[in-house]
């Protein structure tokens, strides 16, 4: 099964995964599991999950974890959305998650989950001539997303889903009009504050995509408001026939599951909200989601084809970086790499590609002060959209810009996951070590070094009469020998 894949969404509402090989270059999906978990009515309101909620998921992860068992390790990629994102004991259930599925679980912002989900619909509805607007209404968030082709122009995720949303005016039940209007209200405000740049960025066509739009277009259709997508004047049908029918538990259209109908109507109020807002007369529906997104993006990814590095590129021109140095920096810390990948037990597929960005971008901080720039460029990296990348992903590569000059943090390690926390600090080792050994600038290049471990010791073999020709570099690692020998590493260099 080398050439099988799996996509796993823990969504606020369902959690889904996908399953695929690649034959003769074209992606055959071979399984698909969906389970309603509701994750995010797990919720209190001190934002924690419940332990009820928390099993529910757990039990749902390893009939997930059952199925995969047997596809490579790199072949997996699961992540985690909106009620993880917001969830202040997300660790625990992260760690529990991880034994459950067998794989570990990542968090994406709303932003990369927006741009997840145009690239399923974008895979599902290739079209590189029109420019299309996506929207896709999930159980903790809302996202809509323009974009042409493969290629996203603006990305957004609202913090309204249908289930946050039916906790808020539909509690009870009770659909009533005055509480569908408000639930519209609110929905429409949400949207506000992105109304006029999307509208001028303009669109072709409109898609919807996952279960509640599906949902939406399976009830319209079936009574027979419209024959294709959903239209506005059905969409108002709808609702005003959830209002007649007054309560989510008679709810009685054909394909609409027990544990929907307690979130269909904020689900319709949200999407009428949008149609408001955007001024939306019909829009189709993409088979194509999140998941179909996570699985393209995994085997681009596999094939050298991977977002992040985009990413990186883009970051380098957004704040000016020293190419030059960023590159020689980049390559040192590469030869270094694959001289203790083996003792060190780092993974090239993995920690290289990690170690490589952190050198590009070690600089990022110097954007906004010298002083400090380090630690500026730790918070830029931390808190900035950027594309392709999880938020464990990010809190890593922020740690290598960190930890790449001055005092060596090793406080700031402990918050880092065990399974992690000593393959980072051995790549901001090697960093840091190449940003020493680069630090005149020069284009002149270095000589062969050696590195050579031996436990906590570190040994770096130069060439005879090298570093008497070369006294700043001397005493640069003096220096540097000081700020490791704090963090229990002997730095030696002959």
């Amino acid at each position: 099964m080398d050439e099988s894949y799996a996509a796993v969404d823990l969504g606020s509402n369902s959690f889904h995964m996908i399953v695929a090989s690649q034959v003769d270059g074209r992606l055959l999906i071979i399984d698909r599991m969906k389970e309603m978990v509701r994750l995010a009515s797990g919720l209190n309101d001190k934002q924690e999950l419940s332990k009820e909620s928390m099993q529910q998921a757990l039990e749902c992860l390893q009939r997930f974890g059952q199925r995969i068992q047997e596809i490579p390790l790199l072949n997996v990629r699961a992540v985690g959305t909106n009620t993880l994102r917001l969830a202040r004991n997300g660790n625990v259930f992260l760690s529990q998650a991880h034994s459950a599925l067998g794989h570990p679980v990542e968090i994406i912002a709303g932003r990369e989950e927006a741009r997840l989900i145009y690239l399923g619909v974008a895979h599902s509805l290739y079209d590189e001539v029109n420019k299309r607007l996506v929207i896709d209404i999930g159980g903790g968030s809302t996202e809509l997303v323009i974009g042409r082709g493969f290629d996203t122009y603006v990305t957004e995720s609202l913090h309204m889903g249908c289930v946050n949303m039916g906790q808020r005016f539909f509690d009870d039940g009770k659909i009533k009009a005055k509480k569908m209007r408000k639930a519209v209200l609110f929905a429409m405000q949400e949207l506000e504050s992105i109304e006029m740049a999307y509208k001028k960025t303009g669109w072709d066509t409109a898609l919807g995509s996952s279960g509640t739009i599906m949902a939406v277009r399976d009830v319209v259709q079936a009574q027979g408001w419209c024959d294709s997508g959903i239209t506005a004047s059905a969409l108002t049908k709808l609702l005003e026939t959830l209002v007649a029918i007054g309560d989510s538990a008679a709810i009685d259209f054909a394909g609409i599951p027990e544990r929907r109908k307690p979130v269909f109507a904020s689900g319709v109020a949200i999407l009428y909200g949008v149609f408001e807002a955007l001024n939306l007369e019909q829009i189709n529906v993409s088979e194509g989601a999140l998941r179909e997104g996570l699985l393209y993006d995994l085997i681009g990814r596999m094939h050298n084809e991977d977002i992040r590095d985009k990413t990186i590129e883009i970051v380098m021109q957004r704040y000016s970086i020293d190419t030059e140095q960023a590159n020689r920096v980049k390559d040192t810390a590469e030869k270094l790499f694959h001289q203790v990948k083996t003792d060190w037990e780092l993974d090239e597929r993995t920690d290289l590609k990690l170690l490589v960005w952190g050198a590009l971008i070690h600089e990022i901080g110097l954007s906004v002060a010298h002083s400090q720039y380090h630690q500026h460029g730790a918070y830029l990296t931390t808190h900035s959209d950027l594309a392709g990348f999880s938020r464990q992903e990010q809190i890593k590569l922020a740690m290598l810009v960190r930890s790449h000059r001055r005092k060596f943090p090793l406080e700031e390690f402990e918050s880092l996951a065990l399974s992690v926390k000593t393959s980072v600090m051995r790549l901001c080792i090697l960093l840091r070590l190449a940003v020493v050994l680069h630090r005149s600038r020069s284009n002149s290049g270095l000589p062969e070094i050696h590195m050579d471990l031996n436990k906590n010791h570190i040994t770096l073999d130069f060439p005879s009469d090298w570093l008497d020709q070369h006294p700043l570099t001397f005493a640069d690692l003096n220096t540097e020998q000081g700020f490791l020998q704090a963090a229990d590493i002997k730095l030696i260099f002959n």
